[in-house]
């Protein structure tokens, strides 16, 4: 049988598992990616480079880094140590073999399909008799007992449970792309053991999952399999959360802060709280649970009124990976994780098939073509893990990190981007995505051929023609997107269009144009269709200024520019001199729309003019200059550079390209506080040190939004930063601003004291102040010293007891 026809199957078989569940017919279903063939020019290039680059890539990385010798030391298959950095690194081959599953069923590789065969028969070596299955434990690796402790399901945060969910999720797509049960079955047997492990009677572990996904996981087992101990379990992970029950530390890091039921703001770590809500969304759908359905829409109306990135991305901060304060939406420091991103559109996608409502396929889009995407180059071998909306070319992507969760993610969720295109409900079809395709949609007993003709997300005009097996009734709901309508993020304040559209989007049937009103954001063409009835949709592909919500700090003063669902943004390659933060764009500017096949793979450009403040010789003079603004998600493709989305549209706003100082032309470094012993003998480490001395003045001591540097993990400790020059410097200034912040993790403070150190041949001398050293936030705190010549200053910091620190900004004079 082929992947194909299985698929046709098994979708026919698993839709409903339990007479607890309400009708297939009456939920919202999703079409299967399989039934959903993408032609366009933009999503169908990047499946197939996601196909043959990325998941080849990716698996080599597995190779070299030694994921796979992991599991064959677990089972016994090769001698050695266990390598690796983290507990979770079982979870890499796992996220890739789904994304090579999904690409199995579009597009059969023999290759490919043996290549999986034989991982799945090393991870099938590696699980212990009781279906227990993580490698760092198995292989008693006590480098990572930090993590795990000394034995089996010991730690909260061990990712035992979270290496789980992903191995379901996992298993399932393979099942489904290819009939086999091998990988199935090593689930299952290890989702026994969890079901035996976990829960509420006397005996079991009463802890919620520590790292989300194995909820998400287990709803798909029992979808597969028909047997609710697997939707218990998921259900009893949530009730879990924020309980305590056995007595351990609640924290926002791990989602387990408190109650979901009693939640009113998304805090903690951004990727943990999408997965989380994602799982909740799918035990509030199968058990019909309104109450964790309202919770969850409480925490969705926080996340897209004060902290969702207008690319889609969510968590502001390094620190925690997650969630700053309300309206914390730094540009150049937005965390904005690649993980999160993905985890957004699976929140999203539940929050619409729970609804109906298009407001979630809003937000599910802009994290599409955006905030997702960017996470990989062009060239699909590359990727970031973080996606700032601002660089001054300190951000390049890489091929793999020792933390490598974001390239696992990105080759299983592109392969699967079809399967986000299409739902019905009952006699209605739901077009949620545009994009040039050929479908095949189970509509109840009928069967309905749906080709989409269309260049979106580049042109707005989309044709749809639809063909019947035979002539019936039943409702074609047309998205109508946010940005096509009314604002950016329905129903939110966070963002708003300054300026209204010219043209309104139209519909029309057979040549005919309909009027109508949207209903839950879609039109709905409600009438008995035949073979070759053709909808045309026409979407208003205009430039829109988006504007951030006052309380948005890191935002005043600026624009961003999107077309269509493309965010836009500025980078320096496109500039005459390279530099973005010395140019504003006046908001009565215009700009010329043009496709450019050979840039970028093919991109629609802006082109425009943009005022310049030209610092070349001291005095800030003011000129025009041509423009270019580019998708934000293809910057960083041509080399490292400075970019922005968010874009001043005044020159009070903008930043002229300041003169060299003694500190900026200074290499900056950051000394390890505990030594390193070689040969008996204590060394320093320095790490480089990057933002204390780029130029950008702070606000306040918890202005985050440009770079600054924090002593990650350091409490109490003395630490140090030190400048090298080039050439001797006189220094007899220094001015210092200090980072000041409340996180949940630890908090950061000025410090208890500090000094000033210079370089004196081969040794560091203190400096002779003339005043006080100052510990004050919320200004520079200056202190002048008796005059040196040296190669070198050195900050010397003593943090508050039980505090952690860092700084903002360091001046020299």
């Amino acid at each position: 049988m082929s992947s194909r026809l299985f698929l046709s199957v098994l979708a026919a078989t698993i839709t409903t598992v339990s007479s607890a569940q309400q009708s297939a017919e009456k939920m919202i279903q999703g079409v299967s990616f399989t039934n959903v063939h993408l032609t366009d020019r933009f999503w169908a290039p990047r499946i197939e480079i996601n196909r043959t680059v990325s998941i080849p890539s990716a698996f080599k990385q597995c190779e070299l880094n030694g994921r796979f010798d992991n599991f064959a030391l677990a089972g016994g298959l090769i001698k050695g140590e266990h390598k690796g950095d983290f507990p979770f690194d079982d979870t890499d081959p796992y996220k890739i073999i789904e994304g090579a599953s999904y690409s199995l069923a579009v597009k059969y590789d023999a290759k490919l399909d043996a290549y999986l065969d034989s991982v799945i028969t090393l991870i099938g070596a590696a699980q212990e008799p009781d279906g227990y299955l993580t490698t760092c434990v198995t292989n008693k690796c006590t480098r990572l007992s930090r993590w795990w402790g000394t034995h089996k399901w010991e730690k909260l945060n061990s990712h035992e449970l979270y290496n789980c969910g992903h191995l379901y999720e996992s298993a399932v797509a393979h099942y489904q792309a290819t009939g086999k049960r091998t990988f199935l079955n090593i689930a299952i047997k290890n989702a026994d053991l969890v079901c035996k492990t976990f829960g509420p009677n006397e005996g079991q572990k009463h802890v919620p999952s520590g790292h989300p996904i194995v909820e998400m996981g287990l709803c798909k087992l029992y979808k597969v399999t028909g047997d609710k101990k697997y939707l218990d379990m998921a259900k009893y992970f949530i009730e879990e959360t924020g309980r305590g029950t056995d007595g351990h530390r609640l924290n926002a890091y791990s989602q387990d802060h408190m109650p979901i039921l009693k939640q009113e703001e998304i805090v903690g770590h951004a990727v943990r709280a999408g997965y989380l809500f994602s799982g909740v969304a799918d035990v509030a759908a199968l058990t019909h649970d309104t109450a964790y359905f309202h919770a969850i829409c409480r925490l969705w109306n926080n996340l897209a009124t004060k902290k969702l990135y207008i690319t889609g991305g969510m968590g502001s901060r390094a620190q925690g990976e997650g969630f700053g304060p309300n309206y914390e939406l730094h540009n150049m420091n937005a965390y904005a994780e690649t993980c999160a991103s993905i985890a957004n559109v699976y929140w999203n996608y539940r929050m619409f098939l729970a609804t109906g409502d298009s407001k979630y396929y809003d937000v599910l889009e802009r994290a599409l073509y955006n905030g997702v995407i960017s996470g990989v180059s062009l060239s699909g071998d590359k990727f970031f893990y973080d996606n700032p909306l601002e660089s001054m070319g300190q951000h390049e992507r890489a091929p793999w990190f020792g933390c490598a969760c974001c390239p696992g993610n990105i080759t299983r969720f592109v392969a699967s981007v079809p399967q986000y295109m299409y739902a019905t409900q009952e006699d209605g079809i739901f077009v949620n995505l545009y994009a040039a395709s050929n479908s095949q949609i189970a509509l109840g007993k009928k069967n309905v051929r749906i080709e989409q003709s269309t260049d979106y997300p580049w042109n707005g005009m989309v044709k749809l023609t639809v063909n019947p097996e035979k002539s019936s009734v039943f409702a074609l709901k047309l998205r109508i997107p946010g940005w096509a309508d009314k604002e950016p993020v329905p129903g939110s304040d966070l963002y708003s269009f300054t300026t209204p559209l010219k043209n309104a989007y139209t519909v029309s049937v057979n040549g005919r144009k309909l009027q109508g009103e949207t209903v839950n954001g879609y039109f709905v063409i409600n009438r008995r269709w035949k073979k070759g009835d053709v909808v045309e949709l026409a979407l208003p592909m205009e430039v829109r200024r988006v504007k951030a919500n006052d309380n948005v700090r890191a935002d005043r003063g600026l624009l961003s520019y999107e077309r269509g669902p493309v965010m836009y943004c500025m980078e320096g390659v496109d500039l005459n001199d390279r530099h973005v933060f010395n140019k504003y764009i006046p908001e009565n500017a215009t700009f010329a729309c043009n496709y450019e096949a050979e840039k970028l793979n093919g991109i629609i450009e802006l082109s425009g003019t943009a005022k310049e403040l030209d610092n070349t010789n001291g005095k800030v003079i003011e000129k025009d200059v041509p423009v270019k603004l580019i998708p934000y998600s293809t910057w960083e493709n041509r080399g490292a550079d400075e970019m922005a989305v968010w874009i001043p549209a005044a020159a009070k706003y903008a930043k002229p390209t300041p003169q060299p100082t003694i500190a900026s032309r200074a290499k900056s470094f950051a000394i390890v506080s505990a030594p390193i012993q070689k040969d008996g003998i204590a060394i320093e480490r320095r790490e480089y040190c990057y933002g204390v001395n780029d130029q950008w003045d702070p606000i306040t001591s918890d202005d985050m939004s440009k770079p600054y540097w924090y002593f990650c993990l350091k409490e109490g400790t003395e630490e140090s930063i030190e400048y090298v020059f080039d050439t001797p410097e006189t220094v007899r200034q220094a001015s210092v601003y200090w980072l000041d912040f409340d996180h949940y993790d630890g908090n950061y403070r000025v410090p208890q004291s500090w000094k000033l150190q210079y370089k004196d041949g081969d040794d560091w001398r203190d400096v002779e102040p003339l005043n006080a050293y100052g510990c004050k936030k919320d200004c520079y705190n200056t202190t002048d010293f008796k005059e040196v010549q040296t190669t070198g200053m050195r900050l010397v910091i003593q943090l508050q007891k039980g505090e952690s620190g860092g700084v903002i900004e360091w001046k020299l004079n």
